[in-house]
């Protein structure tokens, strides 16, 4: 009996989804953290309805794991996400009377997808975006089938938990939308968005009281400059992950078959579609990371099933193709577990790295400089203190929420100094991973990240080199300590830059002046414009002008900085 239910189609994939999930928890517990795991797992010890980056999905996740401890423990919720993933896509994409041959064949395709072996055991928001939008596309066919209560509140549910993972899956939901237009008449569509924006408050709300910083990063702060190598390594990326040898049958069973429900196959055509050219888009902006494109792996395994089981010549490839896949796949796992090559990657030689910083700073807690992922990773492997000081030419990120810094006040700290900020005299140690680590002793440390400067007056929308601007400023110390602003103590900093570029910073000489403790201080700064900035931009606008941003930042000695005022824009006009 059982072993007519194993050989059976549904068994033979359950089968094959238990092993896929042992293979994930046994990578997942002996292969190093990756840089953004870290940081997701400083996420999760300090629960919230939002962070910096993301919804809170993931640090959910990485805390419901902290009960087994170490990567697995981070990790292992992840694992078990893809599994049902592939569940309910089967579920969606399986004949009327599927064969062991089917469920084989479909299984071989799961498998040999790149991007899919990689988000199988990784703790990022990529993986609760893959299972939502699933869950959001299987919940939408049982509302296209019937509308009734309980399939509105699953779609309205569903679209919830997409965007608690990561914010793109609003996207899905809009391609789902436009690949069946009648489905606006029912008016209980509307009443699943309900649904979903009462799950979704908390988040909103948090979003509000941080100023939605979230959206603004991801909507503006990630805006950089055309450049065509973004476009061509996005398609030379989406290629890659999705499988290369794969690409000529996606184009070939593209529309073909009738494979799947109406509605869903339509619905995966649009997301396939429909990210595809709005993140060709976006590459005319900037970098595109290829996990964005992710939820196009359920409309691509869709397509080449479908047509294997329509063309015997492409089913007989695609098999041959799976198989050298899996064989390629099963190295870079153990490359990965082991690194028997000796590649020097995020994820290899952690211990041993922030083992020699730890060394160092000998129980003195350790400020990193612009690295998020670095800082977390210390505390993580050596369970020492640390921070991590935003960067201008960077980006801030969560570590603005986490007020460590506050904790070093009065103590000696280690302190990282930029390689552009180091010399000859600058004490340095070489890390085993080859990397050189500078350092400053900071004998009595005192931050001065959370200082605030308004601009009062208005900033002209144009400037020229030798123009005189003045600007009346009213700065603001949240500290129980005084600060006093002079170049030789914590400067004050006019910055002039543009997004993805590095920023100009020149320090405004205007003697020294005190900022007493929990009060403000006025002043007014004169700032010439210069002939030619330190930095000048490396990327034409789209526009052809050259507009700056224009802020003000107030730094401890010799370190990256964060912009203490708001930005203007200022357009540059020789």
């Amino acid at each position: 009996m059982l072993k007519d239910k194993l050989s059976s189609p549904k068994g033979i994939l359950l089968l094959f989804l238990a092993g896929w999930w042992i293979l994930n928890v046994i990578q997942a517990a002996f292969t190093g953290l990756a840089d953004d795991e870290a940081y997701y797992w400083l996420f999760a010890g300090t629960p919230a309805w939002g962070y910096y980056d993301h919804p809170p999905m993931t640090a959910l996740l990485v805390a419901m794991g902290d009960f087994l401890g170490g990567a697995l423990g981070i990790r292992f919720f992840f694992t078990l996400l893809q599994p049902v993933s592939i569940y309910l896509l089967w579920t969606l994409v399986r004949p009327a009377s599927p064969t062991a041959k089917d469920v084989l064949l479909f299984c071989l395709i799961c498998f040999s997808l790149p991007i899919a072996q990689l988000y199988g055991f990784i703790a990022v928001p990529d993986s609760p975006l893959m299972l939502s939008v699933i869950f959001f596309i299987w919940c939408y066919d049982r509302f296209c089938r019937e509308d009734t209560w309980k399939n509105m509140c699953l779609l309205g549910i569903s679209m919830a938990l997409m965007a608690y993972s990561k914010y793109h899956g609003a996207l899905v939901v809009i391609f789902v939308l436009l690949s069946n237009p009648r489905i606006l008449l029912r008016p209980k569509l509307y009443l699943s968005g309900l649904v979903t924006l009462l799950l979704f408050l908390p988040h909103l709300v948090w979003q509000y009281r941080h100023e939605w910083v979230s959206f603004r990063y991801h909507l503006v702060g990630r805006n950089g400059f055309f450049d065509p190598n973004d476009v061509l390594e996005f398609w030379m990326n989406i290629i890659l992950v999705f499988n290369p040898l794969f690409v000529v049958f996606y184009v070939r069973g593209w529309g073909k078959g009738e494979y799947a429900g109406r509605h869903v196959r339509k619905a995966l055509y649009f997301i396939a579609a429909g990210f595809m050219i709005f993140f060709t888009l976006s590459s005319l902006r900037g970098y595109v990371q290829p996990q964005w494109v992710i939820p196009v792996s359920y409309s691509f395994v869709m397509i080449l099933f479908g047509w294997c089981r329509e063309s015997p010549k492409a089913e007989k490839f695609v098999i041959r193709a799976s198989w050298v896949t899996v064989a390629l796949v099963a190295l870079v796992r153990i490359e990965v577990i082991f690194n028997p090559l000796g590649l020097k990657f995020e994820i290899f030689g952690n211990e041993g790295k922030y083992a020699a910083i730890s060394d160092l700073a000998h129980g003195r807690p350790v400020i990193f400089n612009g690295n998020y992922s670095v800082a977390a990773k210390y505390i993580y492997y050596t369970g020492g203190e640390a921070f991590c000081q935003p960067k201008m030419d960077y980006r801030t990120s969560q570590w603005q929420y986490i007020p460590n810094d506050r904790n070093f006040t009065g103590r000696e700290v280690i302190a990282e100094v930029p390689v552009e900020y180091a010399d000859s005299l600058t004490p340095k140690i070489i890390l085993p991973d080859g990397n050189t680590f500078f350092y400053a002793v900071v004998p009595d440390y005192h931050s001065v990240r959370e200082m605030r400067v308004d601009i009062l007056n208005q900033v002209p929308e144009m400037a020229s080199p030798g123009n005189v601007l003045g600007f009346d400023l009213k700065i603001h110390n949240p500290y129980m300590y005084d600060v006093v602003i002079s170049p030789d103590t914590y400067p004050l900093e006019v910055v002039w830059g543009r997004n993805k570029e590095r920023f100009s910073e020149y320090v405004a000489d205007f003697g020294t002046h005190t900022v007493p403790a929990g009060s403000s201080l006025t002043l007014h700064v004169s700032f010439t414009v210069p002939e030619k900035f330190q930095f000048e931009p490396t990327h034409k606008s789209l526009s052809g002008n050259l507009d700056y941003r224009v802020a003000f930042a107030i730094k401890n000695r010799g370190s990256m900085g964060w912009f203490a005022s708001e930005e203007k824009t200022v357009r540059f006009v020789k």
